[in-house]
């Protein structure tokens, strides 16, 4: 969301066109009575149970379920605290909860910042937290969604140099993620797509086409055999006042048209020459 009370205009429009059964949510950046006051009601009148946790400051995740929300869990079993700043802090980065039968989890990654970095260590500690929380469940129906700060592959930005020396596309970080043994289903739909979920907002990086994929709808081996259609919703990333993310959707069993035939995603612009 890149701070909710800012993108509720947003948010809530495209709620009401999409009509998802489940939305994961990340870096709502509000405390837990805020949200439940700025947003809460709102998604309450949709027909959503709500789950949030958060603490105000750059994290904050949330769930909210039109199918059922359930056993709602915060963070991760043996989760790392923050090295960086004053003192170490447990930040609010993930929440779980039970869905129509599926373990879900909104997770917001730690970004890194850099390889040479304490908060680099803390990302790779927090994503071993992840997979034992995984683990822990039952790893066939878990459905993990959000801001992985992660690109899987090469592929998956639009300039590997470009990040030579900088977080999200090293080896150890996508070592990480594939360690969580779950299918990425975006990419396991369309495996040769240039797709990408996120864009800065600074030097027309959208417009170009000059993005990453790092936000991931990761799902177990029950769950991924049912995906109908799993697309960007590059649209949402238009228009006045975006996120600079767009978010990631998935069709279980049944696609929008009532078919389980593929919904193609709609295309990024071309590359450009330069």
């Amino acid at each position: 969301m890149n701070s909710v009370r800012s993108r509720l205009p947003r948010l809530l429009p495209w709620l009401d066109a999409r009509a998802p059964d489940v939305v994961c949510l990340q870096e709502t950046k509000l405390p837990a009575d805020a949200f439940d006051e700025l947003v809460a009601p709102a998604l309450t009148e949709r027909g959503y149970a709500v789950a949030h946790h958060g603490d105000g400051r750059w994290n904050g995740v949330a769930i909210a379920s039109r199918v059922g929300l359930a056993d709602v869990i915060p963070g991760l079993i043996d989760e790392p605290a923050n090295p960086v700043g004053p003192s170490p802090k447990v930040e609010a980065r993930a929440v779980s909860a039970t869905c129509a039968g599926l373990r879900v989890s909104s997770v917001y990654v730690p970004n890194g910042r850099s390889p040479d970095d304490p908060h680099y260590r803390y990302k790779l500690d927090w994503l071993a937290a992840l997979r034992a929380t995984v683990a822990a469940g039952d790893p066939a129906s878990a459905v993990v969604c959000g801001d992985m700060n992660v690109a899987p592959t090469d592929a998956d930005v639009y300039n590997p140099a470009a990040y030579a020396t900088s977080t999200h596309v090293t080896p150890p970080e996508r070592d990480a993620l594939r360690a969580l043994g779950l299918h990425d289903l975006v990419r396991e739909r369309w495996p040769d797509e240039r797709i990408f979920t996120y864009w800065d907002y600074r030097a027309g990086m959208f417009h170009q086409d000059l993005g990453m994929r790092i936000d991931l709808v990761l799902a177990g081996d029950d769950v991924a055999p049912r995906t109908c259609a799993a697309w960007v919703d590059r649209a949402a990333r238009k228009g006045t006042a975006p996120s600079d993310h767009a978010p990631v959707i998935v069709d279980l069993d049944d696609a929008p048209d009532g078919d389980c035939g593929p919904v193609v995603p709609p295309p990024s612009a071309g590359r450009r020459r330069r």
